[in-house]
């Protein structure tokens, strides 16, 4: 079968290469690729700045934003043939730390765990893929080629779980919620946002597009002004940082209302420097009882609400979301980022 492969930090070496079948053993799904997201991760691999191979191979099977129909199931088991799924991208280490041990792998400690196709497991970026029926989620089939988002839906699920779980220290009624950047995680962030009846205001660099579009149709409000002259206006209770630069995670800290949780889940490059007044950031967190919370990954609990959260969604603003699709011979096109993408999907021929 095909597969989408890459050296880990070898630049310019993603290539389809024709991989065995996967052998459904230890009772795993077979599952057929329908589609597979492609993000910031996939091309940061394929430009060979990080990534695991599994061990005693040289290569590593890209792609952990996956959506597939179940092939065959074991007996007994509560997925069928036909079954839409997605792929839980993280294991726990083999030998647990207390995290892992109780079912939060997204919390390890130690570091050990593997994730598919990013670190020592192969990834969903193949025709045919397995995986264990307790890292599988069955999705709503009316969801279709939408069920790909599921992934980066739950990573943003479980930044919400952070926030509410955080502002439960003490009595917390959030009205408005403002989320820096208007890639996938941040749409998918003000989503969730508005599900739960918030006043959700989304920043992003673009002046109108369909990242402009996206928020409007959401009901949401679009700004594209700087994050601190927003955050002044609009003072949030709670601000979802989705951009990872510098100067904005900043901003983001110094920006909420009395009370502020800021959620961090945009990854900075590092060796960037700027200039800040840390004292003025300290004394207005300590003294407005602020929090800064960083989130990544997501563990199955986070996984079940996306898929709620996907459900109860408007099926043609998911769709609109996807603002690319390529085959998967054509990868490369997938590898580039464009300013108006917004989701780019490889798809599989069946």
């Amino acid at each position: 079968m095909k597969a989408l492969t890459v050296v880990p930090l070898q630049s310019g070496s993603a290539e389809i290469r024709e991989v065995p079948d996967p052998d459904p053993a230890d009772g795993r799904l077979l599952v057929e690729a329908v589609a597979l997201g492609v993000c910031g991760t996939d091309r940061e691999i394929a430009a060979g700045d990080y990534g695991w191979a599994p061990s005693g191979a040289d290569r590593l099977v890209l792609g952990h934003e996956s959506l597939g129909r179940v092939r065959s199931a074991p007996a007994g088991s509560v997925y069928s043939a036909g079954d839409l799924v997605v792929g839980v991208v993280r294991r726990p280490d083999p030998q647990p730390c207390a995290a892992c041990a109780h079912g939060e792998f997204d919390m390890c400690r130690n570091g050990e765990y593997t994730e598919r196709g990013i670190k020592q497991l192969d990834g969903y970026g193949s025709a045919l893929w397995t995986v264990e029926p307790d890292y599988a989620v069955k999705l709503d089939p009316a969801l279709a080629e939408r069920g790909v988002l599921l992934e980066p839906t739950s990573v943003v699920a479980k930044a919400w779980d952070q926030i509410e779980r955080v502002g439960a220290r003490a009595y917390f009624a959030p009205e408005r919620v403002l989320v820096t950047g208007a890639g996938p995680i941040g749409l998918l962030a003000a989503l969730l946002g508005v599900q739960r009846g918030l006043d959700v205001h989304v920043l992003d660099r673009a002046k109108d597009g369909p990242k402009a579009e996206a928020v409007g149709a959401l009901t949401a409000t679009y700004h594209s002004a700087p994050v601190a002259e927003a955050a002044e206006r609009l003072r949030p209770d709670i601000i979802i940082e989705a951009t990872g630069a510098p100067s904005v995670v900043f901003d983001a800290i110094g920006g909420t209302a009395a009370y502020g949780i800021v959620c961090l889940t945009g990854v900075s490059a590092g060796g960037r420097t700027i200039s800040v007044d840390l004292g003025q950031a300290n004394r207005s967190m300590v003294l407005e009882n602020d929090v800064v919370v960083g989130s990544v990954n997501a563990n199955l609990r986070h996984y079940a609400a996306a898929a709620e959260a996907l459900t109860a969604a408007d099926p043609a603003w998911l769709a609109s979301l996807i603002t690319r699709r390529v085959p998967l011979h054509r990868f490369a096109e997938a590898l580039e980022a464009r300013p108006d993408d917004i989701k780019v999907v490889l798809t599989f021929e069946s």
